[in-house]
């Protein structure tokens, strides 16, 4: 059982390794340029792999946040629109974390005050961002687009300065959840509330503390996107809410929180989905076979945690 418990820990690490493996493999066999296409990976890994760190949080007490992509976007462009009229770096910055968090806060608050479940919550809350971004495209732009001189984040826009970023953050969010009182609580949370709330775990309280973790990696993926593309439109952001579920479910996490949810989960998985799409676009497969065969290792995944959770947890 323990040999079998370890295989089903390691087996998304070991799916991201074969992935990689082919990755090189392809690549070489079609005499690809590998390190473009590294460079693309991360690119477009990063983002997702933020903000699904903190989104995790989130999870392990068995709910989820739909509206994390229109935050980052919402988080972006008042960034965007605070550097046009300031010229600072620094306070684009401090404006893209400082929103997402306020936003996470509010769908906490909502969620608390009216006991209603955050997954109903974050619906509203989605909606009123997507008119809210539109807004802002029209106060602080042309209507269409907010333009950061690319000149002003180009000596941010390499690798290892996203990395960096990425790693300190996951650094932060592994400690927190694996070395403190505040995950050990949250899982008990997802995994039996009603027993947590015996125990006097308060439901609401680590509410607010996995929505302000979560709010942080958000305005961090909103900081990263305006060093990507500094041209903020409608669609900036756009695939990223979608995107953290299936990080999060491709890194091996059960989709019900509590025990068996994982840090590493959501940063494995953003990576999984980059090196599976780069390695269909080496085959020459279009974007409509590449979402399907996400989509079936999505179910896969899924139904594979699910018989796991059904054999494990007892009824309550």
């Amino acid at each position: 059982m323990k040999v079998k418990n370890l295989l089903l820990n390691i087996a998304p690490l070991i799916g991201l390794l074969i992935l990689i493996a082919g990755y090189f493999v392809i690549g070489r066999i079609n005499d690809i340029n590998v390190a473009y296409g590294l460079k693309t990976i991360v690119n477009q890994s990063v983002v997702v792999a933020v903000v699904a760190t903190g989104a995790v949080f989130i999870y392990t007490l068995g709910a989820f946040d739909i509206s994390l992509g229109a935050s980052t976007a919402v988080s972006a462009l008042m960034a965007g629109i605070v550097y046009l009229k300031t010229e600072s770096v620094g306070l684009m910055f401090l404006t893209a974390v400082c929103v997402a968090v306020l936003v996470s806060l509010l769908n906490s608050v909502l969620a608390g005050v009216f006991h209603l479940p955050v997954f109903v919550t974050t619906i509203a809350m989605l909606s009123v961002l997507n008119a809210l971004a539109l807004l802002l495209l029209n106060l602080g732009g042309t209507g269409s687009e907010i333009k950061v001189p690319q000149a002003a984040v180009k000596s941010l826009d390499t690798l290892w300065f996203k990395l960096l970023v990425l790693g300190a953050y996951f650094l932060f969010c592994f400690f927190l959840f694996d070395f403190t009182p505040i995950g050990r609580r949250q899982k008990f949370l997802g995994g039996n509330p009603l027993c947590a709330k015996l125990t006097g775990i308060s439901l609401n309280r680590y509410s607010v503390i996995a929505f302000v973790i979560c709010g942080l990696g958000v305005g961090l993926g909103a900081f990263l996107s305006i060093v990507y593309a500094p041209t903020l439109t409608r669609n900036t952001a756009s695939s990223v809410g979608m995107d953290v579920i299936i990080a999060i479910v491709f890194g091996g996490m059960p989709v019900s929180g509590g025990a068996r949810s994982r840090i590493y989960a959501a940063v494995i998985g953003a990576f999984s989905m980059s090196f599976l799409s780069q390695i269909m676009v080496m085959l020459n497969l279009n974007s409509g076979v590449g979402q399907m065969v996400k989509a079936a290792i999505f179910l896969l995944v899924v139904f594979i945690a699910a018989g796991e959770r059904k054999m494990k947890t007892l009824p309550r």
